[in-house]
C-alpha cells in the first residue's frame, strides 16, 4: 500500500487482519526508514503499530477523539490520517510537528508533550459530550509511565466517580522515557503475568448457565463466585475498584485480541480501562533489544546496525558535565544525593546511580512529589540535588515557592535543557524557568557561561547553605573548553567582565555569551566600544557593577534565550526604576509567543536573537543616546 496517498483513515475498516498485519509491516518500515534521516521518537512508535490500527478500524476518527498522552506515540496516527508525505519535515523548522497538533489535522483533538494530561481532558471532552447531548468515544491513551503521574491518578479518580463512559487504553511498555518505577508499577507488573480477567470470567458465566437450576441459593452462590474472580485473577483490583471496567490484559501486537476487547469495550456503559501490553521498538531489533531505551528518542541512525550518526570528538553533554561533577561532589560530602522525576537517562545521572545507589532517587513521572521530596531531605540536613527539566520544573511551581523557598530549604535545581531546546518544540522550550523563579523570594538563579564555570557553580551550589539555588544548563554538548582540576566557590550574585567597553554595556548569560562578544568584536571595527558582562547570576543581580554602569549613563543591551515578560532584561529595568536611573535599556529575548520546533539557530534568527541583530540594537541605543546629549 502506498502510504503517501493515505487522505484518512476510513479504509481501515475494510481490511482483514491479515491485510492489517501487512499493513503494520510497511507502517514500521517507512518509520525507520524516515527516522533514520529526521530522528525523532522511535520505540514509542514501534510499539504501538497494531493498537493504533486496531483503534482505527474500531471507532471512527474524529469523530470518536483520541487522546495521545505525552503525544511522540503518535506517528502512526499522523500517516493514517494524510500526513505521509510532510514526514521528511519531522520536527524540523515549520515541517511536521514531533507531537499532535491542532492546527495540523482535525485528528489531532488534543495537544500534548508533557505526560499525565489526557485523561484530565478527556474527563472534561465527556463532560462536554454529555452536556451537548452527543454521542461519541473518547479515548485517552495513556502509557505505564505517565499513569503514576498525580495528574493521572486525579483523573482517574473524578472519571471513576462521574462513571462517564470514558476508554482509556493502557499503553504498557513497562518504559517511559526509562524503566519505569514505583508501586503502581509493580501492581500493573502483577496483572500482566495474571491471565485475562474477563476472559476467565466469561468462561465461568457460560459454565454455570450449563448447570440445573437448583434453587435460588445456588444462582446466588454462583454469582458471588464469579464476581470474586477478579480478586484472584487480578491482585488488587486497583482499577475496578475505582470504578472502571477493566479489560486485559490484551497483546498490544494480536489483532484478534485487540479487536476483541476493543469491540467489548464499545458496548461497555461507564468507564473502562484495556490493559494493552505492547513492546517498545517492535519490529527494529536495536530498539527490541534496548535495555536503556536509548530509542526513545533518536537523531540520525544507521538502518542497518542502529549506529547512531554524531558529531566526531564533540564536547560533553551539559548533563554530563553537571552530573560528572555532582558525582565528584558526593564523594566528599555524604549529605549529597540526587532526586529525579523518570529522568535519570535524560539527565545523565547513570554513573551517579551505579556508585551511589542508596542516594539516587527516581521518583518516575511525579515533578510535583520530586520537589517536595526534595525539601523534606533538606530538613533533616541533606543536600538534595533535583536534576530536573526546565518544562518540567514547571509542573512543580507550587512546591518550589511553598515547599521549598518558603522554608529557605537548601535544595539545589539543576535545570536541564534550559532555552530553546529545538525539535521537540514548544511544549520543551525552557524559556520560561527565569521569570518564574525570579521572582521567588530566597532563590539564587545562575547560569555558566560554559563548562568549566558550570563545574564550579554545582560546586558553588552545594557549598551553598542560605536557602534554594539553582543551575541551568542547555541543551546539548559544552563548549569544549579546558576544565580546572580544582573547584571554586563563586561569591553569589557576582558578575564577570569578558570585554571591557565605553560606549555601551550588554549583559547577558549562558548560550548567547559567544554571540554578543562577537558582535562587540564586529563593532568595535566600526569605532564602538562595547563592553560585555557575563551575568551568571541572573538573581541576585550584580548590584555594586550595575550601579557603576548606570552612573555613567553607560546605554545597556540585554540578551537572554528566555522570555522577555518578567525576565532578566526586566529585572534591570527594575533595579533602574527603583534607584531613579537614566540609562537608555534594551532588551533582547524570546518575545511572547510560543515557539514551535526548528534547529536552534534557526529558532535564533526568527526571534532576533542573532550577531546582527544586537548589533543593530547596539547602534540604535548609543545613537539614541547621543541624540539625547
Amino acid at each position: 500500500m502506498d502510504l503517501y496517498k493515505i487522505k484518512d483513515p476510513s479504509f481501515v475498516k475494510g481490511m482483514s487482519i491479515d491485510q492489517l498485519n501487512e499493513l503494520s509491516a510497511e507502517v514500521r518500515k517507512f518509520l525507520i526508514e524516515n527516522l533514520s534521516s529526521t530522528g525523532g521518537h522511535l520505540g514509542a512508535n514501534l510499539g504501538v503499530v497494531e493498537l493504533t490500527l486496531a483503534l482505527h478500524k474500531v471507532y471512527e476518527s474524529p469523530k470518536d477523539r483520541f487522546l495521545f498522552d505525552v503525544g511522540h506515540q503518535s506517528y502512526i496516527h499522523k500517516i493514517l490520517t494524510g500526513r505521509a508525505g510532510k514526514f521528511d519535515t519531522l520536527r524540523q523548522y515549520q515541517g511536521l510537528c514531533g507531537f499532535p497538533k491542532r492546527n495540523e489535522s482535525e485528528h489531532d483533538v488534543w495537544e500534548t508533550g508533557h505526560s499525565s494530561t489526557s485523561l484530565s481532558a478527556a474527563m472534561g471532552m465527556a463532560i462536554a459530550r454529555d452536556l451537548n447531548e452527543e454521542d461519541h468515544s473518547i479515548l485517552p491513551i495513556i502509557g505505564d509511565g505517565a499513569l503514576t503521574g498525580g495528574m493521572a491518578l486525579e483523573a482517574l479518580n473524578h472519571i471513576g466517580d462521574e462513571k462517564k463512559n470514558v476508554t482509556v487504553i493502557l499503553n504498557d511498555n513497562e518504559m517511559s522515557i526509562a524503566k519505569n518505577v514505583g508501586a503502581l508499577h509493580s501492581a500493573l507488573g502483577r496483572m500482566r503475568s495474571a491471565g485475562k480477567y474477563n476472559r476467565a470470567k466469561d468462561d465461568l458465566e457460560w459454565l454455570l448457565k450449563r448447570i440445573p437450576a437448583v434453587g435460588g441459593k445456588l444462582a446466588q452462590a454462583a454469582e458471588r463466585l464469579k464476581d470474586s474472580m477478579k480478586y484472584f485473577v487480578v491482585p488488587g483490583m486497583f482499577f475496578e475498584e475505582l470504578g472502571f471496567t477493566y479489560y486485559g490484559p490484551v497483546d498490544g501486537h494480536d489483532y484478534h485480541d485487540l479487536l476483541e476487547n476493543l469491540n467489548y469495550a464499545k458496548k461497555t456503559e461507564g468507564p473502562v480501562i484495556i490493559h494493552v501490553i505492547t513492546q517498545k521498538g517492535k519490529g527494529y531489533h536495536p530498539a527490541e533489544s534496548d535495555q536503556k531505551d536509548k530509542w526513545h528518542g533518536v537523531g540520525p541512525y544507521k538502518i542497518e546496525s542502529g549506529e547512531k550518526i554524531k558529531a566526531v570528538d564533540s564536547p560533553p553533554a551539559w548533563s554530563e558535565v553537571i552530573s560528572e561533577t555532582l558525582r565528584k561532589e558526593a564523594r566528599k560530602d555524604k549529605r549529597v544525593v540526587a532526586v529525579t522525576p523518570a529522568m535519570v537517562l535524560g539527565s545523565k545521572l547513570e554513573k551517579f546511580q551505579a556508585e551511589f545507589p542508596d542516594r539516587l532517587f527516581d521518583v518516575g513521572i511525579a515533578e510535583q512529589h520530586a520537589t517536595t521530596l526534595s525539601a523534606g531531605l533538606a530538613t533533616q540536613g541533606m543536600k538534595p540535588f533535583l536534576a530536573i527539566y526546565s518544562t518540567f520544573l514547571q509542573r512543580g511551581y507550587d512546591q518550589v515557592i511553598h515547599d521549598v523557598a518558603r522554608q529557605n530549604l537548601n535544595v539545589m535545581f539543576g535545570i536541564d535543557r534550559a532555552g530553546l531546546v529545538g525539535a521537540d518544540g514548544e511544549t520543551h522550550q525552557g524559556v520560561f524557568d527565569v521569570a518564574f523563579l525570579r521572582s521567588v523570594p530566597n532563590m539564587v538563579v545562575m547560569m555558566p557561561k560554559d563548562e568549566n564555570e558550570g563545574q564550579h557553580m554545582v560546586h558553588t551550589a552545594v557549598n551553598y547553605d542560605d536557602g534554594p539555588i539553582a543551575v541551568r544548563y542547555p541543551r546539548g554538548n559544552g563548549n569544549g573548553v579546558e576544565m580546572d582540576e580544582d573547584l571554586i566557590t563563586i561569591p553569589v550574585g557576582s558578575w564577570e567582565v569578558l570585554q571591557e567597553g565605553t560606549d555601551a554595556v550588554i549583559l547577558t548569560f549562558g548560550t548567547t555569551i559567544s554571540m554578543a562578544l562577537e558582535a562587540s568584536k564586529r563593532l568595535r571595527k566600526e569605532g564602538l566600544s562595547v563592553r560585555v558582562v557575563n551575568a551568571r547570576f541572573i538573581k541576585p543581580l550584580d548590584e555594586p557593577m550595575l550601579h557603576d554602569i548606570m552612573k555613567d549613563n553607560l546605554p545597556i543591551l540585554t540578551v537572554e534565550e528566555a522570555v522577555l515578560q518578567g525576565g532578566f532584561g526586566s529585572s534591570v529595568l527594575e533595579f533602574k526604576e527603583e534607584n531613579n536611573y537614566t540609562s537608555w535599556i534594551k532588551r533582547l529575548g524570546v518575545p511572547d509567543r510560543f515557539i514551535e520546533h526548528g534547529s536552534v539557530p534557526k529558532l535564533w534568527e526568527e526571534i532576533g536573537l542573532t550577531e546582527d541583530n544586537i548589533i543593530k540594537q547596539i547602534k540604535g541605543i548609543t545613537l539614541t543616546k547621543q541624540q539625547r546629549a
